[in-house]
């Protein structure tokens, strides 16, 4: 087996993150950003905009480098990629799609009352995207 590079969209507006809730995978049920594997082919920036446009309905760019992470269990091996997303009409609702089981913006101040995929708040805060981790 060898590990699977992924990305991850990070779209923030007015104090509020783009969030989809897993319908599929080892994350399934949790809140998360969106994002997914790279296809063979694709370049970085084409699967992110690819994987927004597929969970959310909502077109974009892919903005500025956040960080890379990993997620490492008994079954798969995940590199993920993640940048900003920059939305090409804001103000359009999102849509849930592919395998994301709702989306929402979600309050930023409010991350900790949803039950987020493992590492993401640290990540994020780290990344200085959000203020509070608990």
């Amino acid at each position: 087996m060898t590990p699977c590079i992924s990305v991850s969209a990070i779209a923030i507006y007015d104090d509020q993150i783009l969030m989809i809730r897993r319908g599929h995978g080892p994350a399934q049920g949790k809140w998360s950003v969106p994002g997914g594997k790279v296809r063979f082919g694709e370049t970085l920036a084409e699967a992110l905009v690819r994987e927004l446009l597929e969970e959310t309905g909502l077109q974009g760019i892919c903005g500025e480098f956040v960080g890379i992470c990993e997620k490492i269990d008994d079954e798969d091996h995940y590199v993920i990629i993640a940048h900003l997303a920059e939305l090409i009409d804001e103000y359009e609702d999102p849509i849930a799609g592919d395998d994301a089981q709702e989306v929402r913006w979600i309050a930023t101040s409010e991350l900790s009352d949803y039950d987020i995929v493992d590492g993401l708040l640290e990540f994020l805060h780290d990344n200085e995207l959000v203020e509070i981790i608990t």
